[in-house]
């Protein structure tokens, strides 16, 4: 009962925050210079009358407060409304780009769990040269932002040894995989070095405690008292982070994607702010807050299974 109310005070936060970005995210578009309008005329002059038709035709002469509610009803619904640049449905042309980004995502982050967790085992297990060698190697991927990485990885493996192509999501799911695999490294390799100094820190913290101690006096195998006291009670850090990395893999993919010319959700959020395309800006801006707030929520919900230690209260202020 405890958690469940937890669960759904967690719920209605997200809610409240939510429906405060909603607000945030459509006035600020209005706070940019210059207007959509003026963007449909793509620099002709118009008639004060054709002028009126497009503001009518876009509800841009509507006050501001009826014009959010007019839009967060559409959202509710599933409309996101037309997009001024494309002259579509914005829904139809995020569910057209929407799988390039969230597989380019899942990718990199199946690398940064299991290269960063693995090195950051073997850091904190082995010790010696080898942990100074992943100590070295993690300094250079966290010191490596993801545009970075991009240029270099497409420089050395596109266009100078041609082992991947340059760009693009290819077709078929094969070719996508083949594709978007520079792509996640890029977008992996500052995460992968983060996850792995975390990791390996979170076990050596636990390596230092008494019970471990007790643990191997009692003749409890080296093996077993890795993988059932020290990772399981490191678990809860790892996971903490790992929501962090998800969060900040949808903020980077905008980069990785416009810089590999993936047709995903990222690389059409900057080319839709450069045409100030107010909805599809809206619509994408309310995805990512929306995918934002549901990772700390899940992480929230897990870390109390994950670790029992962890109280199911509100976060109380430190001393």
């Amino acid at each position: 009962m405890n958690f469940l109310r937890f669960a759904v005070r967690r719920l209605a936060e997200m809610a409240a925050a939510l429906l405060g970005a909603s607000f945030v995210i459509f006035g600020a578009m209005y706070l940019a210079p210059g207007n959509p309008a003026s963007f449909l005329l793509a620099g002709r002059s118009a008639s004060p009358e054709a002028l009126r038709a497009i503001n009518a035709q876009y509800h841009f002469d509507e006050p501001f407060v009826v014009q959010y509610v007019r839009w967060l009803g559409q959202v509710v619904q599933g409309d996101f409304g037309r997009s001024i640049t494309y002259r579509t449905d914005v829904s139809r042309l995020l569910a057209d780009r929407l799988p390039s980004t969230l597989l380019l995502i899942s990718m990199a982050l199946v690398l940064v769990l299991a290269l960063g967790l693995l090195l950051g085992w073997i850091g904190a297990v082995r010790g010696g040269a080898a942990d100074s060698t992943i100590l070295v190697t993690t300094t250079f991927a966290i010191g490596t932002p993801s545009f970075v990485a991009a240029v270099l990885l497409q420089g050395l493996f596109a266009v100078n040894l041609h082992w991947f192509p340059t760009g693009g999501t290819g077709e078929g799911p094969a070719r996508m995989l083949w594709h978007l695999t520079l792509p996640a490294v890029a977008l992996a390799l500052y995460l992968i070095g983060m996850l792995a100094r975390v990791t390996r820190a979170a076990m050596l913290d636990v390596l230092g405690q008494e019970h471990v101690t007790v643990a191997r006096s009692r003749g409890v195998s080296d093996h077993r008292v890795i993988r059932r006291h020290v990772f399981r009670n490191a678990l809860g850090t790892v996971l903490t982070t790992s929501g962090l990395i998800v969060s900040t893999l949808l903020v980077t993919t905008v980069l990785v994607e416009s810089a590999f010319s993936v047709g995903g959700i990222g690389q059409l959020l900057e080319l839709s702010t450069t045409t100030k395309d107010f909805p599809t800006v809206q619509a994408i801006s309310l995805i990512m807050v929306a995918l934002f707030m549901t990772v700390n929520l899940v992480v929230d919900l897990l870390h109390p299974l994950v670790d029992p230690r962890v109280a199911l209260g509100p976060r109380r202020p430190a001393a």
